[in-house]
């Protein structure tokens, strides 16, 4: 289970860039499904024919990330933010730029004076720069220039805190959902007929979902992702059971699909928890008012420091949400609509 979830944590796959994601997911699924093609936006269907309801699983293969935005004569380079992150948690941390060789090593740091009382006030995305060292002529020379992606580092990467249950890394939103997709693939046994769509550029937009259901037409569909652990509020909190959404900032979670899910859990005395949330939204925002409407639910995982470059789950919360969604599929809602 474990090795599985690293391989896919540790590859690289900013918004718009994921193909290195995309080629690893694409070898896994051939080997669970017959009929697994990329469309033209570069998402990954997965197909398993058989009976109605058609059930549609989607989870996206993009990680924030960042850009350059402009380089300097003295080689500051400028960023530019790929999906939603804090200026703040980025200061001091290594990345990897693009260049023409691979990837080159830099250091986020600030114009900003640190010791500054008032210095935190003043860090956006426009205070910070990254320092290779080199001037804009030898980054000219290796290769890299305005438009090149530049991805959080090996530093970053995948392993354990504490208990050998509590996973960090980058990108765990969403390779977790890749996983659970991945997984779900590898225990099905259910007669009916099942689409695994994996997403690309969701962070910036949710497009690949909007451009996946065109060609596509499940009876309804369960997006899988992440959410916030909210230690503070003590709500949603890793290591208490995956969740349900029943309202984020853009849609409404539909009522048969999220009783169904509750069902399931139950049976099978797992704990699930519930999210009302006024922000963020997931890929069935995109496809719960497509076509005519597709009834729409999320299920996921909750998860601390979420959109930093370093995070944390609870496997168990990771097995649960298999679990839940795996026996589901045994016997989907025949329908999910009045």
């Amino acid at each position: 289970m474990v090795k599985l979830l690293e391989q896919l944590i540790n590859l690289q796959g900013i918004s718009g860039n994921e193909s290195a994601v995309r080629n690893f997911i694409i070898k896994e699924a051939k080997k669970y499904c017959k009929d697994v093609s990329v469309d033209k936006m570069g998402n990954i269907i997965a197909r398993k024919k058989g009976t109605i309801p058609s059930v549609m699983f989607l989870a996206h293969m993009d990680e924030i990330g960042l850009m350059v935005n402009s380089i300097d004569q003295d080689g500051k380079i400028h960023i530019s933010n790929i999906g939603g992150i804090d200026p703040i948690v980025l200061i001091g941390h290594r990345v990897e730029i693009q260049s023409k060789k691979g990837l080159m090593n830099g250091i986020i740091t600030t114009k900003e004076i640190l010791n500054d009382k008032d210095a935190l006030k003043k860090i956006n995305i426009d205070s910070l720069f990254v320092f290779t060292g080199l001037n804009k002529k030898g980054l000219e020379k290796e290769g890299v220039k305005v438009g090149s992606y530049i991805s959080f580092s090996k530093s970053s990467n995948f392993c354990t805190l504490g208990s050998k249950e509590i996973i960090a890394g980058k990108a765990l939103d969403d390779r977790i959902g890749c996983y659970i997709l991945l997984e779900i693939m590898r225990r099905m046994k259910t007669k009916h007929e099942v689409t695994f769509v994996f997403t690309v550029q969701e962070e910036v937009g949710l497009y690949g979902a909007k451009a996946s259901v065109f060609n596509l037409n499940p009876d309804y569909a369960i997006a899988v992702d992440v959410t916030g652990h909210d230690e503070e509020s003590d709500r949603m909190l890793f290591g208490r059971g995956p969740f349900i959404t029943f309202k984020d900032a853009e849609m409404l979670g539909n009522k048969c699909l999220n009783e169904a899910l509750e069902s399931v859990a139950k049976k099978l005395k797992v704990k699930l928890q519930r999210e009302v949330s006024d922000a963020g939204t997931t890929d069935a925002t995109s496809i719960f008012a497509a076509k005519g409407g597709v009834p729409s639910a999320v299920l996921g995982v909750c998860v601390a420091n979420i959109h930093t470059t370093l995070c944390a789950a609870h496997l168990k919360d990771i097995e649960d949400a298999i679990n839940i969604l795996s026996n589901f599929l045994t016997k989907p809602p025949a329908k999910c609509w009045d």
